[in-house]
């Protein structure tokens, strides 16, 4: 390029000499060559620039912020040309093998290192030397187990580190103890996913400012006494998915997070005569029997015991068991030997629990619940009682605490809700109740009028009525004037036909009437009390549409998802009031034709989703199909089908409207038989006149010699 240049710039001495005035002239005639020349030189110039910053980015690492993030580039080594002042290097996800001595050793101002997934299996000794700001280690789900005493020598350089994650490296509580030698800077240590079974007082040892431990998916089934005592700073501890039998003298006073689900717990015992500052439990999914005996002065807040075996026993008739039945605990510790002794049928052993704002019972076998037990939670906000074996509940004075929020009750064996006298008006904090899946004919008069902040209530798969009861039933659930209520789920109820008073009063914005065949007597006459507030209405299988020609939903202007399917609806819907319909269900009807009429207002209003499967649509009556497949509206459209003649089409295969097939299903039936039977019939008139002409006189004299008949000629 640069010699085109040169030779379409080139002139003779003779043609210069030539030329007037030469030396401008002289300029004139070399300015392009000059401005090719410049260009040229800026051209390589940029190029050595973009070779230097691709050099610079070896690898493709990304550099952001004053770190490199080089994950999932294919890298067998740490790269060598990143600006030495980064702060963070990220190498997740490269087949690095092995740290080298020098490959940290560019990078004096490194805060933060990740190496997960690295396939590590060894760490040269003096990998991290002169890394003395490094606070931050991630080396999860590498082979660290194969040299850890290589990795445990390198960790002396760290001198400020604060974060270590070894999770998922196959390390022994062995390993983890010579790895942990020389940290004792660290706050936070995860060490999940590996083998860890045992732990005793030195794999911890000279941690002193440890916050935080992960231990979860071990195969962790002892603890030795004081394993954890050096660790003075801890504040959370996670135990989640290991082994472990029983804790019994549980004495670590300055935690304030413990998880310790999915073990096979069937004791927890707290240490007596101390004070806690633990403030979450978590327990769940073991195999607690007896309720877990906490501190008894403490700061517990939320309690979480779902998914195991727990019940009261104190009101069982068992004769085999003693009344006064008591569990000895032996401990050893070291030369020591203690003995702790459990009273098994008392009740009032659980701890203090005044502080307690969440309590998860959920999954257990209570058939019952103590006298005063609800009362020594006064601060209780959430309680759920879901899956248990309650057959009756009765809330007595300072029962449930007034700071009650959320009360879950579902799927348990209640026939029978009582309230102490008086005690109306005691629900002030109740926001959602939940009663679902129960054997309930009806609840205290008065109960949800009473409650004044109650906005959710869920009474599905209950024998129940509404009030105003109808005739035979004596009693019934009275919803009326429950000014606060916003959602109200009733699925499954066998509710009879619903009297236009059974909501006065109430402002519900989410209604669930779903497998309550007939409640709405065909019609939504009944609803017309909360029109104006409902935005979610469920009507599945109550049994729209038998009698009726066309469902008419005028007036519910707020209504924005609305749940039609599995009646009996042969017409689409008619919707009108305002525009806030987004979502509309109409599958499992009997609806054979989307008219274009009919679906073209709900679209205008803002419909936006429609499922319109399993129905018997006739493919020539889709008028309105084009539209809904414009907007791309129908969440379904692989499952929508439509019959034409004998063949069954999906919908989603038309071109955009109904088959060219259809215009002769759209020709009125009787003129088309009329054109089909005329021509038929004059051919077989003129054939007749025609036969009748032919062989008049010959038939005469047939019949007359046949009949004998006389004749007249």
């Amino acid at each position: 390029m640069l010699q085109a240049d040169l030779r379409s710039g080139r002139k003779t001495s003779a043609e210069l000499q030539n030329m007037p005035n030469s030396s401008a002239a002289l300029e004139m005639e070399l300015l392009p060559l000059w401005l090719c020349l410049g260009f040229h030189f800026l051209t390589l110039e940029w190029r050595n620039r973009s070779g230097m910053a691709t050099a610079a980015s070896q690898g493709g690492c990304e550099l952001v912020d004053g770190g490199a993030d080089c994950r999932g580039r294919n890298l067998e080594a740490v790269p060598a040309d990143l600006p030495a002042s980064c702060r963070r290097l990220l190498l997740d996800a490269n087949p690095l093998g092995t740290l080298w001595n020098h490959s940290l050793g560019r990078y004096p101002a490194l805060e933060s290192l990740s190496l997960r997934g690295c396939r590590l299996e060894r760490i040269g000794r003096a990998a991290f030397r002169g890394q003395a700001r490094v606070r931050s280690l991630a080396l999860p789900d590498n082979r660290l187990a194969e040299s850890y005493r290589d990795a445990a020598a390198a960790f002396r350089g760290l001198r400020a580190l604060r974060t270590l994650d070894l999770s998922g490296n196959a390390l022994t509580e062995d390993m983890v103890a010579a790895l942990l030698r020389h940290v004792a800077s660290l706050e936070s240590l995860a060490l999940a996913r590996n083998a860890i079974m045992r732990l005793d007082e030195s794999v911890f040892e000279g941690l002193r400012h440890l916050r935080e431990l992960d231990l979860q998916r071990n195969y962790i089934f002892e603890i030795e006494a004081g394993a954890f005592d050096g660790l003075a700073g801890l504040r959370r501890l996670n135990l989640a998915y290991n082994n472990l039998p029983c804790i019994v003298d549980f004495r670590l006073t300055r935690l304030r997070v413990l998880n310790v689900s999915y073990n096979a717990l069937e004791w927890f015992l707290a240490a007596g005569g101390a004070a806690f500052q633990l403030e979450t439990l978590d327990l769940s999914h073991n195999q607690l029997l007896f309720f877990p005996l906490l501190p008894g002065c403490g700061r517990l807040r939320t309690l979480l015991l779902r998914d195991n075996l727990l019940g009261f026993y104190a009101r069982l008739d068992n004769a085999s068991a003693p009344r006064e039945a008591v569990a000895r605990f032996v401990l050893l510790d070291g030369n020591e030997t203690r003995v702790r002794t459990v009273r098994l049928w008392d009740e009032a052993a659980a701890g203090d629990l005044g502080e307690l704002r969440v309590l998860d019972l959920s999954h257990n076998r209570f058939r019952y619940l103590p006298d005063g037990f609800l009362r020594a939670m006064p601060a209780l906000a959430r309680l759920s009682l879901r899956r248990n074996c309650l057959a009756s509940l009765h809330f007595r004075p300072r029962e449930p605490p007034a700071a009650l929020a959320e009360l879950d009750l579902s799927h348990n064996l209640l026939a029978e809700l009582r309230v102490a006298p008086g005690l109306r008006g005691r629900l002030p904090g109740l926001r959602a109740f939940n009663l679902s899946s129960n054997r309930l004919a009806g609840v205290p008069a008065g109960l949800f009028a009473a409650a004044a902040n109650l906005s959710a209530v869920d009474l599905s798969h209950n024998r129940i009525a509404l009030c105003p009861a109808p005739r035979g039933r004596a009693a019934c659930v009275d919803l009326r004037h429950a000014a606060s209520l916003r959602s109200l789920a009733l699925e499954g109820c066998g509710l009879p036909p619903l009297q236009e008073r059974a909501l006065q009063g109430t402002a519900l914005t989410h209604l669930d009437l779903s497998g309550n065949r007939g409640v709405l007597n065909g019609s939504v006459g009944a609803l017309r009390a909360v029109a104006a507030t409902l935005q979610v209405l469920a009507l599945r299988n109550v049994g729209l549409g038998r009698g009726l020609p066309e469902l008419d939903l005028t007036g519910f202007g707020r209504l924005r998802d609305l749940d039609l399917s599995g009646n009996a609806l042969r017409a689409f819907p008619r919707l009108g009031g305002g525009p806030a319909l987004r979502r509309l269900d109409l599958r499992g009807n009997r609806l054979t034709a989307l008219p274009r009429s009919a679906v073209a207002e709900p679209l205008a209003r803002g419909l936006r989703t429609v499922y319109l499967s399993q129905n018997p649509y006739d493919c020539c009556g889709l008028d309105g199909w084009a539209a809904l497949q414009r907007l791309h509206a129908v969440a379904d459209l692989a499952a929508v089908t439509c019959s034409l003649s004998s063949k069954v089409l999906r919908l989603a295969e038309l071109p955009g409207g109904p088959p060219r097939d259809c215009r002769w299903e759209r020709v009125d039936t009787g003129l088309l038989y009329l054109v089909l039977v005329l021509p038929s019939g004059l051919t077989l008139l003129v054939a007749g006149a025609v036969l009748s002409l032919t062989f008049r006189e010959p038939l005469l004299r047939l019949i007359k010699s046949r009949c004998r008949w006389p004749s007249v000629y």
